[in-house]
């Protein structure tokens, strides 16, 4: 990352704590061999590939946390210019509504603000990721049968943050000069998704139609 884009997406700016990988741990050294992939400027239709001999859920849970963190710091970057009062509906455009539903508050699908949307989102995904229970982090400990769908869950509801940033605060990333960057970060998000078949192609629908095949970016 260049320093003006290091200066952009700082510490302070994050919306939420980076979760981090442990040194010495599996999930550290895939965590790292992807980093590798990312910075020798591979292709990211092949850096998102599973490297042989690698297991698919240790490599679907090092990206997930990768992706949680760096979404988390691109909203943060927006954050302050989405308010109650510019973002009454959590939204990608006015054919797209997200509404938010959990467990606990929200039994039925709610229609919040975009910045109620966003701090229930990153909270809950917070609980999922620090669960050892779904994502254990000590070598052997088996994956639980709820770990693709937990994962899926997190993955389309992320991708719901990079149609509300595109659609309605692009402007403020090309401001700041950091489109470049947030273009490739939705590039690696959208090819890992496609190569593990973990978003319904329906629900991309929203940045396609945007972007006519998402301004070429993942043609």
């Amino acid at each position: 990352m260049s320093h003006a884009l290091k200066q952009v997406f700082n510490k302070d700016k994050t919306f939420r704590p980076k979760r981090k990988f442990e040194p010495g741990t599996q999930r550290f050294e895939l965590h790292k061999k992807a980093q590798a992939s990312l910075n020798a400027g591979l292709d990211l239709k092949v850096a998102v590939q599973l490297p042989p001999g690698e297991e698919q859920n240790d490599w679907v849970a090092v990206h997930v946390v990768d992706f949680f963190n760096r979404i988390n710091l691109i909203y943060g970057t927006i954050s302050d210019y989405c308010t109650e009062q510019s973002c009454p509906v959590m939204s990608g455009g006015p054919k797209y509504e997200y509404r938010w539903q959990d467990e606990h508050k929200y039994r039925k699908p709610t229609a919040l603000s975009a910045p109620q949307y966003m701090n229930l989102l990153m909270d809950w995904i917070e609980v999922q990721i620090n669960n050892e229970d779904i994502f254990p982090t000590n070598v052997g400990t088996p994956f639980p049968k709820n770990f693709l769908p937990v994962v899926k869950k997190i993955l389309s509801r992320l991708f719901r943050v990079f149609v509300h940033v595109y659609i309605h605060h692009f402007d403020r990333i090309t401001q700041m000069g950091s489109e470049a960057h947030v273009n490739t970060c939705y590039k690696h998000f959208y090819y890992f998704v496609k190569e593990f078949n973990l978003i319904d192609t329906k629900e991309l629908e929203p940045l396609v139609s945007v972007w006519g095949g998402s301004q070429g970016l993942c043609t």
